[in-house]
C-alpha cells in the first residue's frame, strides 16, 4: 500500500485529519517522486548487469556454492539464484515505488526465511546475497540515490535474519 493510501487509511479509522506529520512524509515522497522514478528506471535498465556483479560478488564470497554438491552448482541451480536476484530487484523497485515496505515485507519478506530452510537453502548465503545486490545496484546508480534505496535491501536482510 503507497504511502499515501495508508496515511489516509490510518487517519479514516482514528476519525481525524492527517497529522502534520504524515504530511511532511508525504510532502517528502512528492518532493522525491523524480528521483523514485529515475532509479527506478535505471535499476530496470540495467538488471542484468546488476544481477552478473552480485553473482559475482557472491560467488567469490561463498565459492562452495557453484562447487560441486553446492546450492548454485550448475547451469539451473545456478539460473534459479539469478532470478531470485531478479526478483528482489522487483520487490525493490515496487518499494521505492510505493515509499513505503509494507509491499516488501506482504510479498517477499514473510515465510522466506521458512521457504530457503526448506530449500536447504542457506540464509546466511541469501543475506550476503542480498547485500552484494545492493552493493552491484549501488554501483550503478548516483550516491545521492543511496538514501532512497539502502533502506529497502536493509529491510529486506533484517526480515531475514
Amino acid at each position: 500500500m503507497s504511502l499515501i493510501s495508508q496515511v489516509i487509511i490510518d487517519a479514516d479509522n482514528e476519525l481525524r485529519y492527517p497529522t502534520i506529520g504524515e504530511l511532511q512524509n508525504i510532502q517528502q515522497y512528492l518532493v522525491t517522486g523524480e528521483r523514485r522514478i529515475r532509479i527506478i528506471s535505471d535499476i530496470k535498465a540495467k538488471e542484468k548487469e546488476i544481477v552478473q556483479k552480485a553473482s559475482k560478488s557472491i560467488f567469490q564470497i561463498h565459492p562452495e556454492y557453484i562447487a560441486p554438491g553446492g546450492n548454485a552448482e550448475g547451469a539451473r541451480k545456478r539460473s534459479l539464484c539469478l532470478r531470485d536476484y531478479g526478483w528482489y530487484l522487483r520487490l525493490i523497485t515496487y518499494g521505492i515505488l510505493e515509499g513505503d515496505k509494507q509491499s516488501i515485507e506482504k510479498i517477499g519478506v514473510i515465510g522466506v526465511r521458512e521457504m530457503y530452510s526448506s530449500l536447504g537453502v542457506p540464509i546466511l548465503g541469501m543475506i550476503d546475497s542480498i547485500q552484494c545486490l545492493k552493493n552491484a545496484t549501488q554501483e550503478i546508480l548516483l550516491q545521492e540515490d543511496y538514501d532512497i534505496i539502502v533502506p529497502y535491501f536493509d529491510f529486506i536482510v533484517r526480515g531475514m535474519s
